[in-house]
Parts: structure tokens; sequence; C-alpha cells
């Protein structure tokens, strides 16, 4: 993988010495990995600390692309891109949208023809033919190390299959988050 300033780091040494939640992004113009990513940016980083955790996000650009990402979506966390969709291959992330679109991540807020027209423009006004990305590429969530330890594999169907973020930091032993406005309910 590539960092935010160019340099390359083996995969392998982003969960070897601890364990860490690796999400990959479709790209980083898709609307849906956007709005996701952006729920990400609202765990803190105290919670990843007291777990021993590190929340890593993956996308498949150019690592020129992450720091405008991260400044779009608040993402203060690890990111880093895969600019030729090793990883994405090695683990069999698919391609194409899969036929069951019923599925439907509780972080994605925007509808299918807004959230597209906002990818859109934002294409539009970024540079020419800049995609940011394979946009057939799909994502997933992974739970790594330390070690060779594989503790949770999602492999996206499509662009609205995102594991819940909370789900997934339970499996990590992680404190879950307040994704809404709403005051939280304890049933005592």
């Amino acid at each position: 993988v590539v960092d935010a300033d160019g340099r390359s780091i083996p995969f392998k040494a982003l969960y070897g010495e601890r364990k860490a939640i690796v999400v990959f992004v479709r790209n980083f113009l898709c609307y849906t990995c956007k709005e996701y990513v952006e729920d990400l940016a609202k765990v803190p980083e105290a919670f990843l600390q007291e777990a021993n955790v590190r929340l890593i996000v993956i996308g498949q650009s150019s690592y020129h692309h992450i720091k405008p990402f991260c400044s779009l979506t608040g993402y203060t966390h690890e990111m880093y891109v895969d600019p030729q969709r090793e990883i994405y291959k090695t683990l069999g992330m698919k391609r194409g949208e899969g036929n069951n679109v019923s599925v439907r991540s509780p972080h994605v807020k925007s509808n299918m023809l807004l959230g597209s027209i906002r990818s859109m423009w934002r294409a539009m006004t970024g540079p020419a033919f800049d995609f940011q990305g394979d946009p057939a590429q799909q994502g997933g969530t992974l739970i790594l190390g330390p070690g060779n330890e594989v503790h949770f594999l999602h492999l996206d169907k499509n662009r609205l299959d995102h594991v819940p973020i909370n789900t997934v930091l339970q499996l990590a032993g992680v404190k879950t988050v307040n994704f809404t406005n709403k005051p939280q309910i304890i049933d005592i």
C-alpha cells in the first residue's frame, strides 16, 4: 500500500503488531464510500487506543487523492491506497454490482440518484478523466492481526453492502458509537 506522502508500506505491516480494522472502499468518488468514511471518522481515537486497534481505510486510486478525501470526509485515522488493486484481487473482491441490491448500509444517507449526481459532479470538477480508481471495483472489511490472524472478512456485493460500523467495532473489541443525533435509549 502507499501512504499520503507516496511511501510504500507492506500491507502486512498494517496488522502485524496489533489488531486492525481494514476497510477497502470502492473509490474516492463513490458517494456510498464517502458517507461510510464520514461515519468512520466519528470513531474516537480514544476508543481505538483503549482497545489497541488500528482503523485503516484503503482506496484504489493514486496517493494524491488521500489528503483531499480525508479533508472532504473529516477522516483523521490511517488511510492508504492500493493503486494497482493487488490486495483487492488477492482477497477476491468483486468487480461489478451483485444482483441483490436489497442490502442497504445504515451509513448511506443519500438516495442512489442524488448520490450518483454528487459523485459525477465531484468527478467533473476534478482533473479530467481522473476517476480515482476503478468505478466497478467493490470493497470489503476485514479485522486482521496481530500476525496472520483473520478475525472477520466481509466482501461487499454492491455499493450499498457496507458492514454496519458498530458491528465491526464490536467484533474488534472497540466501544460502539452513536451515529444518529438521537439520544441513546438504555434498556435496564
